[in-house]
């Protein structure tokens, strides 16, 4: 991708839009520090993913739980009533942690476009 390309998608997302959906980025930071981001992406009307990413530094230090926290939070002030979310079957660290915000399973496994084995985890808010 060329530099121009990914500063206009910066800009959409300026916006609190991307693709003509609502979207957002925020960092994770702990003491002044970043430690990692997470997205919100609203998947249809109501219905919002979360995409958290800790960097590899500061993981299994609970940072990943309590940006979820907050964005599940910011997802209630949003208005959105559901959570949705591809998980990797293959990711137990992931699991583990939607597991311990209430998140359940919904559906069955399935090839996701990148081709990884993936579930669908939900969470009303």
């Amino acid at each position: 991708m060329t530099n121009e390309a990914l500063e206009a998608i910066i800009r959409e997302w300026e916006t609190h839009s991307f693709g003509g959906r609502y979207f957002e980025m925020l960092a994770a930071s702990a003491d002044g520090e970043i430690v990692g981001m997470i997205s919100l992406y609203e998947q249809s009307e109501g219905v919002v993913s979360i995409g958290p990413e800790i960097f590899t530094a500061f993981r299994r230090m609970g940072f990943g739980r309590e940006a979820m926290r907050q964005a599940l939070d910011r997802a209630k002030e949003l208005r959105y009533h559901t959570v949705s979310q591809q998980i990797r079957t293959d990711n137990a660290a992931s699991i583990a942690l939607h597991q311990s915000l209430g998140f359940e399973l919904d559906g069955r496994e399935f090839i996701n476009r990148r081709g990884n084995r993936c579930m669908i985890w939900k969470k009303s808010l």
